[in-house]
């Protein structure tokens, strides 16, 4: 394999394993200050110990995500010197912003949320944890800003062989980049109800700690049930946006290859990407294409024979990604709707709670096939329209990134293993005994 394709595996390997960790730190730092801003006006002593006991898990996961987030940056000047050279002033400066403001007030306030327990008022406590989750959400915000202007550049101009910002305030508003961000938070605030409720599952499947768990998982279905719902009429406005600003990735998305008015979409295909058709379709449903992405089923939908074969994104890889994703999205809803109805007798409903004990992986699958349509869906193109991968790679040898790649893979799995054995460490030993309470007595 040549310098071009290492990077690219390189930077997806980097990139899949930190967002193994980023979702949670999203939906888990809400979850946490909404326990402890229950614990505040209640003096609920549980959901105190609720906010300590999904905070240390909480850390552990923080931690990594920063410790791989760092890694991961680095690799636009070491693999992609070229991308960084071309449009450094437009993404450079909106990943500054990230590192300068969110990521410092996020690190600031959890060292103090951390340590500040017995040395501040409830209230100025409980403060600390909400600033901690508006600032990982504000990051996010930024970040994903970044990755849509690669997705749909604006306010830019190209002076001297150089792509400069010409409107911040284009890039920071535009249609694409709020869609983004709601889509993606979206989805981690569903993983974060998901392994919160999965953690929980486990526990009331033992019958212990009963109380404590119960509370926990009321409050993460709420969270789950909202998002899960919100995500199913965010993304298909989404969808919508992608339809317009990026053709290509709508026709792989749908392995959709004749442009036609009317275009259906089929409950069941397989593509034939060789041959510039579909092997299988079954269940065709007229017009449904055309009314998803345009609103109307007289809309007329390009299909990828439109599109000259060097800018068409892998159509399988893509098309199964979005699948997956669109499938497991409707599951979250439906778990979700009837976790609502079992809300109240969780512990007469031990099929529900061990479906959802191993639903825990489910929403990062969904996750991780969401980023391969947004980034296999974009390409050949790095920034969509202006830079092309193959011309973004830094001019180093192969064999340099052979040795980076086998080093990142070491380490990842290293770092996982860590990670991994501790959150499941904590997450099965459950809350401390409360303050006089008898070993095994409930909390």
């Amino acid at each position: 394999m040549d310098a071009l394709m290492l990077s690219r595996l390189q930077f997806a390997v980097a990139t899949f394993f930190h967002f193994i960790f980023v979702p949670l730190t999203l939906g888990l730092s809400i979850l946490i200050a909404v326990m402890e801003t229950i614990y505040v006006r209640t003096g609920d002593e549980t959901y105190r110990s609720l906010a300590k006991f999904w905070g240390r898990i909480f850390v552990i996961n923080f931690a990594i995500g920063v410790l791989t987030g760092i890694t991961l940056e680095f690799q636009f000047g070491t693999n992609w010197s070229r991308y960084s050279r071309y449009v450094g002033d437009i993404f450079g400066s909106l990943l500054a912003i990230e590192a300068t403001l969110a990521f410092f007030l996020e690190s600031t306030f959890l060292a103090v949320w951390i340590f500040g327990w017995n040395r501040l008022s409830p209230k100025l406590h409980c403060l600390c944890i909400w600033l901690v989750a508006f600032a990982s959400n504000l990051s996010a915000l930024w970040i994903l800003i970044a990755n849509s202007w690669m997705q749909h550049p604006v306010g830019y101009a190209i002076r001297e062989g150089r792509a400069e910002l010409t409107d911040f305030l284009a890039i920071v508003t535009q249609p694409f980049a709020i869609q983004q961000f709601f889509h993606t938070v979206s989805g981690a605030y569903i993983l974060a109800g998901f392994f919160v409720m999965g953690v929980s599952a486990y526990h009331l499947l033992r019958r212990q700690h009963i109380d404590f768990f119960t509370k926990s998982f009321r409050l993460a279905l709420i969270f789950a049930l909202i998002f899960s719902l919100a995500e199913i009429v965010q993304g298909h406005i989404h969808g919508g946006e992608v339809a317009k600003i990026q053709p290509t990735k709508l026709a792989a998305m749908e392995s959709h290859w004749n442009t036609q008015a009317d275009a259906p979409q089929w409950l069941f295909l397989i593509p034939d990407e060789k041959n510039e058709r579909n092997l299988v379709e079954f269940g065709r449903l007229p017009g449904a294409l055309s009314l998803l992405a345009y609103h109307s089923t007289a809309a007329t939908v390009k299909g990828l024979k439109d599109f000259p074969p060097d800018e068409r994104p892998p159509v399988a890889l893509t098309f199964v990604a979005f699948r997956t994703m669109v499938g497991l999205g409707f599951l979250f809803a439906l778990l979700t709707v009837v976790g609502w109805f079992k809300r109240n007798r969780l512990l007469e409903s031990p099929t529900y709670l061990k479906i959802m004990l191993y639903a825990i992986p489910l929403p990062y699958i969904a996750l991780q096939a969401g980023w391969i349509v947004t980034e296999v869906g974009r390409q050949p193109w790095i920034v969509y329209g202006l830079m092309r991968t193959k011309d973004a790679v830094s001019p180093i040898a192969a064999s340099q990134v052979g040795v980076t790649l086998g080093a990142f893979i070491l380490v990842y799995t290293l770092l996982g293993v860590a990670a991994f054995y501790l959150i499941i460490r904590h997450a099965r030993l459950g809350p401390p005994p409360a303050p006089g309470a008898p070993a095994g007595e409930e909390v």
